[in-house]
């Protein structure tokens, strides 16, 4: 009996000794529209500290906070409105003591140059697509607009409704719908679609990108770490880069 206690124990030394330290892991919820920021911010972190691994998770803020609520692993939740991070917070699933401005964004319409000039040119087009209202911020901001343009009854049979900003954009793109409510930063990056018209920022709110560790990540080190790092001055360059506001 006791040659196998020592068998055992020295196993369980070998094992300990031999096993390399895991990385550490740390899991991001972002909203699409800031895939290429984050993407370089976290290879250029991963690049310093080695030993971080990210696992990165795009989409409509709306879907995100409903998988961080039905226990999907989240560390660090980047929303593109403050409704939903303000969810996250009541559901007491937030880090409150975290939660801080990221960055701002604006909303515009992109498609094929002549479609539109205006908030009322889109009255006489017959497909608009949008990101849909009950979980992607860029269609809320966009419904927001054509109500206070007085020209929502009109456009209710128009719209086409997108997943995310990303999928609207490409429906703009491939010319399946007349143009699309979008972020700058997006369309920015569209070879296809062009920026037809800014949409005046007295019909919307502020695209505002709250950001906030949740319960679970306050207590991930190397979350909270990339979170800082976050609020630094490489991630204020990257954001300039892709065309968003400075907090």
């Amino acid at each position: 009996m006791k040659n196998i206690i020592r068998m055992l124990a020295l196993l369980i030394y070998l094992v300990t000794v031999t096993t390399p330290v895991l990385a550490g892991e740390v899991n991001l919820s972002v909203a699409a529209s800031l895939k290429e920021v984050i993407n370089e911010l976290s290879d250029s972190f991963a690049k310093k500290n080695p030993t971080v691994k990210f696992l990165k998770n795009y989409g409509a803020s709306g879907q995100l906070v409903k998988q961080i609520e039905n226990g999907a692993p989240a560390d660090i939740f980047i929303s593109a409105n403050l409704g939903w991070m303000d969810y996250l917070k009541n559901k007491k699933l937030a880090d409150v003591a975290s939660i801080g401005t990221f960055t701002y964004n604006a909303l515009v319409f992109a498609g094929t140059p002549g479609k539109a000039s205006s908030m009322q040119d889109l009255i006489k087009l017959e497909r608009i697509a949008i990101g849909s209202p009950k979980s992607v911020p860029a269609g809320v901001y966009a419904t927001e607009a054509f109500k206070k343009a007085g020209i929502d009854r009109q456009l209710e049979k128009k719209l086409v409704m997108a997943r995310d900003v990303r999928e609207c954009l490409m429906y703009a793109e491939r010319g399946e719908v007349d143009g699309a409510f979008v972020y700058r930063t997006d369309a920015l990056q569209s070879k296809q679609a062009k920026i037809l018209f800014t949409v005046p920022q007295k019909l919307y709110s502020r695209v505002t990108y709250p950001m906030s560790l949740t319960v679970a990540g306050a207590k991930n080190q190397d979350a909270v770490a990339f979170s800082a790092y976050l609020h630094g001055d490489d991630a204020k360059a990257v954001l300039a880069k892709y065309g968003f506001t400075a907090r």
